[in-house]
């Protein structure tokens, strides 16, 4: 592979670090694909990824002390990262309409004791069906997540060191652990849709025919997992980052504020840490 551009041309060590660690693309795009959507296409981080290589051969400075592939894989992590929050598109009236419809939602599961249906917040909302979907399909196709997450830092901050340190090793094993006793303490219909999502990977069709629901009722419990188990997390971890409720003495703040403390009582620091070994799950990020 020859590279070449018109305005700054690529010598002849450059394109050997290239030629040399293409392969490390391709490996970085294997491991951070897996985590992300299906919608995420594996073409545009590799090529996101190629282009991140090139300037790291530009700007690589050996005199810095820092072997080529450390320097790469940082920047290369930063490249990935921005493509993926390129992606994150949803404009503000999005959000907007988002955040209206999750209170919304909120609010009727308090007054009904249950999750509303699609047409009953449609017509709390004042809207119809149609639009409801819509902007569920929004919010969705805009959301970049992983069920274990990962690091979103300054590419810089990621030369100076090849491998996490034991704190950080340690925070993440616990992170983990938390994210199993969550999933476990969820409620049946929401742990089912996450198992069968995301953990088995089945079709939404086939888990709406499972649940005898159509396709955007699971859209709607997937949704509604993931914010319960964001907030179950953090109130474990970083307790500012829980989602206020409007209602902080009502029905829901109080169904809440029970799975919070199912997810605590689940297990032990010693047991969550445990779960990586059990699993099998990388702990690097």
């Amino acid at each position: 592979m020859t590279v070449r551009t018109a305005a700054t041309p690529i010598g002849r060590p450059q394109e050997d670090l290239i030629q040399n660690n293409v392969a490390l693309v391709g490996h970085l795009v294997r491991e951070l694909i897996g985590r992300v959507p299906a919608h995420v296409n594996r073409d545009d981080l590799t090529s996101a990824g190629l282009m991140a290589l090139v300037g790291a051969a530009r700007s690589f400075d050996a005199g810095r002390g820092i072997p080529f592939a450390r320097f790469a894989t940082a920047r290369l992590r930063g490249a990935l990262l921005d493509e993926l929050r390129s992606l994150d598109w949803a404009s503000r009236s999005v959000r907007h309409r988002a955040r209206r419809t999750d209170t919304a939602r909120q609010e009727l599961t308090g007054a009904l004791g249950r999750t509303p249906t699609t047409a009953e917040l449609a017509g709390y909302l004042g809207v119809g069906a149609d639009e409801l979907d819509a902007v569920e399909e929004d919010v969705q196709r805009a959301v970049v997540l992983s069920l274990q997450g990962f690091t979103a830092g300054a590419a810089e901050d990621l030369v100076t060191e090849r491998a996490p340190g034991p704190e950080e090793t340690l925070l993440r094993r616990e992170r983990i652990g938390y994210l199993h006793d969550a999933i476990q303490v969820l409620p049946e219909r929401l742990r089912m849709v996450v198992t069968r999502y995301f953990l088995e990977e089945r079709p939404m069709a086939r888990i709406a025919e499972e649940l005898g629901v159509t396709e955007s009722r699971v859209s709607q419990l997937r949704a509604e997992a993931l914010a319960l188990l964001r907030d179950g997390l953090n109130a474990q971890l970083d307790p500012e980052l829980v989602t206020a409720t409007e209602r902080p003495d009502g029905c829901v703040a109080r169904r809440r504020t029970a799975y919070y403390a199912r997810v605590a009582a689940r297990g032990t620091l010693r047991s969550r840490l445990a779960m990586t070994d059990q699993l099998g799950l990388p702990v690097a990020a």
